[in-house]
């Protein structure tokens, strides 16, 4: 099973899973594993919050969690979604839509 770090958290990455594409990347408590599993739908902890979030609770843009990986040291997840909307909360299909180019983020040429 999953080893939790010291705070009860493991990073959890999210993929697109047709194109693999990195999506998002946040933190999973117990609860938010087990959440996970039993929904189908992407659960996480809010660390600004302190509590349990459901990805797209409000928005609707909810991922659908086909698979979760555990990776080699059980301390870090890749979950593998098909995802209802947007990913980022800035509307971006992905967080991470900026490249860093020399000393400047600039938009991911798409």
């Amino acid at each position: 099973m999953p080893k939790f770090d010291d705070k009860g958290l493991l990073t959890a990455v999210v993929v697109h899973h047709e194109t693999r594409d990195v999506l998002m990347v946040a933190f999973m408590d117990a609860e938010a594993l087990k959440a996970t599993r039993e929904t189908g739908a992407a659960h996480f902890h809010s660390r600004s919050r302190g509590k349990l979030w459901k990805k797209g609770e409000s928005s609707g843009n909810i991922l659908e969690v086909h698979e979760i990986l555990v990776d080699c040291d059980q301390d870090a997840l890749v979950l593998s979604c098909t995802p209802a909307g947007p990913t980022c909360h800035t509307g971006a299909r992905s967080c991470f839509y900026r490249v860093l180019q020399d000393d400047a983020l600039e938009p991911v040429k798409t």
